[in-house]
């Protein structure tokens, strides 16, 4: 009776095995790469602004490429839609912002860079780097003449890391290893209410 009992725990442990592992892998995964926890439009002197929070985690291979002196650079994606009910959606506005963060070995530090106006700030930690990172504050979105009272319009904001930056050995790397495909799911909202969709 024993021997029978322990026949059957074999693949039943090993069952519970593959899925703890399955589920460990699944845990991983969504411990890394950007997260968009929120993000709303305001109107003010008829221009719509982004203001946006984002949890960057980067993994193993990120990290271990940062510290060597590879800068890692984040596309911020941002997309404004008219909601139509019979007709497919039309895109209203695009914008793509593209922010660098990079290791300072001369200053032990870390540099975040707004590639599109090329301001920067410096940080002593990598906390507070990806912290400054994920948090975009007032960054202009569409001209409120191009949004019309009697339409609606949702708003959607994703994180890329952008592997066309990276160089070209790296990039062939990233290609084929997954380690280097960090994105965020698309967050959307309502552009006028903010309220999240």
């Amino acid at each position: 009776m024993q021997k029978k009992t322990s026949r059957h725990l074999g693949p039943f442990a090993a069952l519970a095995a593959l899925v703890g592992l399955l589920c460990a892998g699944a845990l991983q995964a969504q411990e890394t790469g950007p997260e968009i926890r929120n993000a709303s439009t305001r109107l003010d002197a008829g221009v719509w602004y982004l203001a946006a929070r984002i949890d960057y985690r980067l993994n193993r291979d990120t990290l271990d490429a940062l510290q060597s002196g590879i800068p890692l650079t984040f596309d911020l994606q941002v997309e404004v839609t008219e909601n139509r009910k019979w007709l497919p959606d039309v895109e209203v506005a695009a914008l793509r912002q593209y922010f660098e963060l990079s290791w300072q070995p001369l200053s032990r530090g870390y540099l975040v860079r707004n590639k599109n106006s090329g301001d920067q700030r410096a940080h002593t930690t990598l906390f507070a780097a990806l912290n400054d990172l994920g948090r975009i504050t007032a960054l202009p979105l569409i001209d409120a003449a191009l949004i019309e009272e009697d339409k609606d319009y949702q708003a959607r904001l994703r994180a890329v890391l952008d592997q066309q930056q990276l160089p070209g050995p790296l990039r062939m790397l990233a290609f084929w290893d997954d380690d280097f495909t960090l994105e965020s799911e698309w967050y959307r909202w309502n552009l006028r209410t903010g309220q999240a969709l």
